[in-house]
């Protein structure tokens, strides 16, 4: 096969490490010829000369230079938040296919994204297990004989603390992830469960489901990923052990299947699988996100803007954890009021979204 050619933003964070491992994997597949970090420097440095990388920016003003470099085929969008909705956007815009790491980009760009590379496929390739077990059941299928899909959620790090507790909750407790290996951002938007709802908003977007055939089932083992369900009442569903190199190599391979680095799934080991609904109720982060989502674009972008404002917050000591939901209510209003167009422009996203956390993250009593 022709070797891709990879710029890997956000070289430094999770992904982009078991990205590194992929690469070192299929060395007759892929060739890493661009690379950020957001911050280590030196880290960032000592990657490319083990990668031999020319093209490489440290912080997020040159990612999109990096991301429609010439000597780029495939760009992985692995750096957190809104930042990575510039690079792509302009990779997509340049001939250039995506496999998204970045949930916000979805969350508050669909319409840009969707715009500019349709759905799930080729020139944009889900890398979160859950939607990489979507793109895998969907393949082959008929989209008029889909009924709905599930994704699945483990819950959490705090899943089996009691709610009255919540308030007490330390970072260390909420970043202390029960089956996956994630960056800091991720596990926490897991234990709030934002990140389920703003997987439900990349469904949409991806797969061009309407919100009432989107479903979340609680699944505490983390092995299977999604499920579809087809209108004579069959269920697709993709398994696979808790290992993000797994859906990372499918997104950066191209739809193959191939020996790599990810981890083998044993079901006799794992003994048995449950589900259970979800309850909104100790999880109120995930209506507050869905809500916004429905009522429009403005909405959801405050929300976004105000969870990683939360997050800052929770982090540095400044808000308890359940104080999270309302802070996202408050996001979600100040976005309804600062766009109104259904399907706003980048610059007017980007603004919002600055605005909005400049708003949002002050200290507790302040703004």
């Amino acid at each position: 096969m022709a070797v891709t050619r990879l710029a890997i933003l956000g070289a430094t964070g999770s992904i982009g490490r078991q990205a590194l491992e992929v690469v070192r994997a299929h060395p007759d597949a892929l060739r890493v010829t661009a690379l950020s970090g957001r911050s280590r420097a030196a880290e960032v440095a000592r990657i490319a000369r083990d990668f031999g990388v020319a093209r490489v920016a440290t912080g997020d003003a040159d990612l999109a230079a990096l991301a429609t470099a010439p000597d780029v085929d495939l760009v992985l969008v692995a750096t957190p938040g809104v930042a990575g909705l510039v690079p792509t956007l302009a990779a997509l815009e340049a001939g250039k296919s995506v496999a998204l790491a970045n949930k916000e980009v979805l969350v508050v760009g669909g319409h840009l994204v969707r715009a500019a590379a349709g759905g799930a496929g080729e020139r944009l390739r889900p890398v979160d297990s859950e939607h990489s077990g979507l793109w895998q059941c969907l393949a082959g299928e008929r989209a008029d004989e889909v009924k709905r899909v599930v994704l699945t959620a483990s819950g959490g790090p705090l899943r089996d603390l009691p709610a009255a507790s919540l308030g007490a909750v330390t970072p260390e407790e909420a970043l202390r992830h029960p089956t996956w290996s994630m960056g800091t951002k991720v596990t926490l938007d897991s234990a709030t469960l934002v990140n389920k709802a703003y997987e439900v908003i990349e469904a949409h977007w991806l797969y061009g489901l309407p919100y009432d055939r989107i479903d979340v089932l609680l699944h505490p083992q983390s092995i299977v990923h999604a499920l579809v369900e087809f209108a004579d009442g069959s269920v697709k569903a993709q398994l696979g052990a808790p290992d993000m190199r797994v859906p990372i190599q499918y997104a950066l391979l191209g739809e193959r299947h191939r020996p790599g680095p990810g981890s083998s799934l044993d079901l006799a080991a794992a003994g048995r699988l449950d589900f259970r609904a979800l309850d909104r109720g100790r999880y109120p982060c995930f209506g507050v996100v869905l809500d916004a989502a429905r009522s429009g674009a403005g909405a959801v972008i405050g929300v976004s803007a105000a969870d990683e404002a939360a997050i800052e917050r929770f982090l540095a000591g400044e808000l308890p954890f359940d104080a999270i939901p309302e802070l996202l209510r408050r996001g979600a209003d100040l976005g309804a009021r600062a766009v109104t167009d259904a399907a706003p422009p980048l610059a007017a996203i980007l603004r919002a979204d600055n605005e909005i956390r400049a708003r949002l993250g002050a200290p507790v009593g302040v703004g």
